[in-house]
């Protein structure tokens, strides 16, 4: 599979236009916390489908047009970028077929469901395969890559310009590492307008295929242990997607599962914001101070939880 490109910043600016009326410009939150440093919230937990994955099925749908797709769309997706392309789908009145993991949330599944999409459940390797082949035979519609599509990078980087317009001063941008299409998305648009931010891709120490890639030098796969964080931590880092990774990004911070879910039940309590594991991700790594910024936007990539695991967190549990 050939490397990808960053999007330009006129790919940027065409998605961000493609986009308007059906993704929200989602606030900017400074995170209640006791230490001195700002951190602040890019709240994407607020979307429509609660994730900023609708971004880049949205700009993706419309770009191809009804006609293109009269056969439809489909993707392998263990949740959000499921619920943005069954959104998108909808509103096109296009076919919309979602493979998920066997261990994909009840909350998730049910949303695809209630969006439209036919869901068929495979097992992780046959599902992660999907992913790497960008596509399974036999299957009708255009494959929508939840990570390493061009379309859904320049949308995802729409999150980087709202952040600038916002908070033009900021040092560090925290992004939950899954697939490395938002984080890279939000490098190139930075690069792209001038700004010295520094963007590192947030992991847990459940799956850390970003951290092990980076030390590699190459795109590595590694163990995965299931957690509640369910939309960071996969089998592996997209050989296609790696050298954006390389070149965009500052670095990766892990956060043990415990960090993260402090993170979480902070936000509820200091904020009243409500965030998925991978959402707290990103602001665990900013109270470490690993990243060491003073001005830091932690983006919260969703907020699609468990409400029996949402009601144990805040309870003083470990999911």
């Amino acid at each position: 599979m050939r490397a990808l490109t960053a999007p330009s910043l006129h790919d940027i600016t065409e998605a961000r236009g493609r986009i308007a009326g059906a993704v929200l410009r989602t606030p900017l939150v400074r995170l209640n916390h006791d230490g001195p440093d700002e951190i602040w919230l890019k709240l994407e937990n607020l979307q429509p489908i609660g994730s900023f994955k609708i971004r880049g099925p949205v700009n993706a749908v419309r770009k191809a047009g009804k006609a293109a797709l009269k056969d439809g769309v489909y993707t392998a997706s263990a949740g959000n970028h499921a619920q943005g392309l069954a959104w998108a789908a909808r509103e096109a009145g296009v076919p919309c077929t979602i493979i998920v993991p066997l261990h994909a949330p009840a909350t998730k599944v049910d949303a695809i469901t209630r969006l439209g999409a036919t869901v068929v459940k495979w097992s992780m390797d046959d599902w992660w395969r999907v992913i790497q082949d960008h596509g399974a035979p036999g299957l009708a519609g255009r494959f929508i890559h939840p990570a390493a599509d061009p379309d859904i990078i320049a949308a995802n980087a729409t999150v980087g310009v709202e952040i600038l317009e916002d908070l033009p001063d900021v040092d560090t941008v925290l992004v939950p590492w899954g697939g490395g299409g938002l984080s890279c998305g939000i490098g190139a648009l930075l690069r792209h307008k001038g700004s010295g931010a520094r963007v590192f891709g947030c992991e847990a120490d459940t799956g850390t295929p970003l951290t092990a890639s980076l030390k590699a030098g190459s795109a590595q796969q590694v163990e995965r242990k299931p957690s509640f964080i369910d939309g960071i931590g996969g089998k592996g880092v997209l050989p296609e997607i790696f050298p954006l990774a390389q070149e965009l990004l500052a670095g990766s911070i892990v956060s043990s599962v415990a960090e993260v879910t402090a993170a979480l039940r902070l936000m509820v309590e200091r904020n009243h914001v409500v965030a998925e594991g991978a959402g707290a991700a990103s602001v665990a790594a900013a109270l470490s101070g690993k990243a060491a910024g003073t001005k830091t936007v932690s983006v919260i990539s969703g907020g699609n939880i468990e409400p029996s695991v949402l009601a144990k967190i805040l309870n003083g549990g470990m999911p």
